[in-house]
């Protein structure tokens, strides 16, 4: 692959998602809008830094804005993580059923598929603890940029969790992949809802 996918323009990179191209898919789109929602946790941050109304909270938004400018970017490597990992898959289904190496070669390129998406799970996940402390302490101007960067991250979540058992279903080696599913259960149950709560928040406070 040459050009990096998320070196392209929003529109660029929207053309080729809509395209008859395997990739970017689910997987890279799902990182892409994981990224975006612990970027607007960091667009509060940086415009509350600095702020005399929250001196006392400083050092916590400092932390959250390092801690959050680790994800983004790490998510957005994933978008190419992703992609990365699909080739080999692609090609391993093309190889013909009567050859005997087509089963363990498609085991393993599914086996590796499944790594992307679960750590965007576990990324997006530390990204919304972020949106929930930056609702506590961050400016109450821009409140509403958290809600929709919880509700991003909970719709991410929920996308990479799909690229995760659409591959896990196929795999033959069963204990991993019910070890893989049971990860992913476990952070769709604690921070689907959190996310969902963090944007409840908000609404309400909007709306009050």
């Amino acid at each position: 692959m040459g050009e990096r996918l998320t070196e392209r323009s929003c529109a660029s990179f929207a053309e080729v998602l809509a395209a008859k191209e395997s990739v970017p898919g689910g997987g890279g789109a799902a990182a892409l809008v994981g990224a975006l929602g612990v970027a607007l946790g960091s667009m509060v941050g940086n415009f509350t830094t600095g702020k005399k109304r929250y001196a006392d909270v400083e050092d916590d938004i400092r932390r959250m804005l390092a801690d959050g400018e680790a994800i983004r970017l790490t998510l957005l490597e994933l978008v190419e993580e992703d992609a990365a990992a699909f080739y080999p898959l692609s090609q391993a289904y093309g190889i013909p059923k009567e050859d005997p190496t087509r089963a363990q070669v498609l085991e393993d390129a599914t086996k590796n598929a499944c790594a992307a998406p679960v750590e965007m799970m576990r990324q997006i996940a530390k990204a919304i603890e972020l949106l929930e402390e930056m609702g506590e302490k961050g400016s109450r101007m821009l409140l509403s940029d958290v809600g929709c960067g919880a509700l991003l991250c909970r719709a991410a979540l929920e996308a990479a969790s799909l690229n995760v058992f659409v591959n896990t279903k196929t795999l033959a080696d069963r204990a991993f992949a019910e070890s893989v599913e049971a990860e992913c259960d476990a952070l769709l149950a604690e921070y689907g809802p959190r996310a969902e709560a963090c944007a409840a928040k908000v609404m309400a406070h909007i709306r009050k």
